[in-house]
């Protein structure tokens, strides 16, 4: 499967572009700013962005990361649908990844080395003998610059990353914008640049319990994921190389199904992910990457991404030791993810889209989480 990398699912960023344009985000006074504690002698803040619903987001320049998503149910009742902690402490000693922005290269890359025009590279090491997502000092780790955007409703998170920080080569300058909109989508416009020849892959790692974080599995929401092809994976979730129709597999989403419909079937694919943690291959026909709905709540999240992949987790090691907003602990398969990104290991995988970022041209990629009810 080749694609021109950088430019893949044009289609899809002209659908996001026209969210923003369609969104009439009222702005006056709806970001709030507050100390949200230190790290490494640099300041951290908490972002509050409302929007004219009186729906919340917020946000810290720790990671970049989503906080806190309170959204309604089908009856009006607000709920927090997302992984967090309260206190900065939380995320400095607990789950790293918990609404984070990772990187340089979202995902594994197998055994922690790439060739580059001839240059071998080697990362930290974090994942057994894998690196994920972009080493134990990645980008979820680093506390980012943080500007309220004037006219609209977001907060811009920008962080320059050193020459072979974590192994990776290139100066590289990262930032995110996140924007609330009125109809309750978050917008994550991503921009990176580089001064040499390297590889990107940059993503959120939010996890969603659409009854609300904290409060039971996810084993009963319905999932879409418009993809007619995954990538296995080895005993270390490397990808093989292969790409497999999920036709005829517990990997066929293409049709709502439930999370734990078949997730206990003795597959080869669930047995080596202890579940579901597998990227999926998306149809670049289709505006919306996989859609997500709890049928209690009638809460349904939408994702839309530019990005060829989606790596759909299930929340296989999560144990109940993570305690987030309200006391509430993170049992296990409590939490899904749906990592938009370039396929795992692809600097070693010449078949997959092509994840390098050049000197002189800019990376820019666009992801919406939309939340909405029926």
């Amino acid at each position: 499967m080749k694609n021109t990398g950088l430019t893949v699912f044009a289609a899809a960023l002209v659908l996001i572009s026209g969210l923003t344009a369609c969104n009439n985000v009222k702005t006056k006074d709806m970001v709030k700013s507050e100390p949200f504690g230190e790290f490494k002698g640099s300041e951290v803040s908490l972002f509050t962005l409302t929007n004219s619903a009186g729906n919340v987001l917020k946000l810290t320049n720790y990671g970049a990361t989503i906080v806190y998503i309170e959204v309604p149910d089908r009856n009006g009742e607000k709920e927090n649908v997302t992984f967090g902690y309260e206190t900065l402490e939380g995320y400095i000693n607990g789950d790293p990844y918990f609404g984070s922005v990772v990187g340089r290269y979202a995902n594994r890359i197998g055994q922690g080395r790439f060739t580059l025009d001839g240059v071998e590279y080697s990362l930290s090491l974090n994942n057994g003998p894998n690196t994920l997502h972009g080493g134990p000092g990645g980008w979820h780790s680093v506390v980012w610059d943080a500007e309220i955007v004037t006219g609209a409703n977001s907060v811009k998170f920008t962080y320059n990353s050193p020459d072979m920080e974590e192994g990776y080569p290139g100066n590289m300058e990262a930032s995110v914008v996140y924007t609330w909109t009125d109809s309750n989508e978050i917008m994550m416009e991503y921009t990176v640049t580089t001064d040499k020849k390297s590889v990107i892959n940059i993503t959120n790692h939010a996890y969603f319990n659409l009854h609300g974080a904290g409060t039971g599995d996810i084993l009963d929401h319905q999932l879409t994921i418009n993809a007619q092809a995954f990538t296995p994976v080895d005993s270390t979730l490397i990808p093989t190389g292969e790409i497999r129709p999920v036709a005829g597999t517990p990997f066929d989403f293409t049709t709502p199904r439930l999370i734990g419909e078949r997730i206990g079937e003795q597959d080869e694919q669930l047995l080596l992910g202890g579940g579901y943690d597998h990227n999926f291959v998306l149809d670049k026909s289709q505006p919306v990457a996989a859609t997500v709905y709890e049928p209690v709540s009638g809460r349904v999240l939408e994702v839309v991404t530019d990005l060829p992949g989606v790596q759909f987790y299930c929340g296989n090691f999560l144990d109940g030791t993570q305690t987030g907003h309200g006391g509430l602990k993170y049992e296990y398969r409590s939490g899904l993810c749906l990592e938009t990104q370039f396929f795992p290991d692809s600097p070693n995988k010449p078949d997959f889209p092509p994840a390098i970022i050049e000197p002189g041209k800019e990376f820019k990629t666009k992801t919406v989480y939309r939340f909405s009810v029926k």
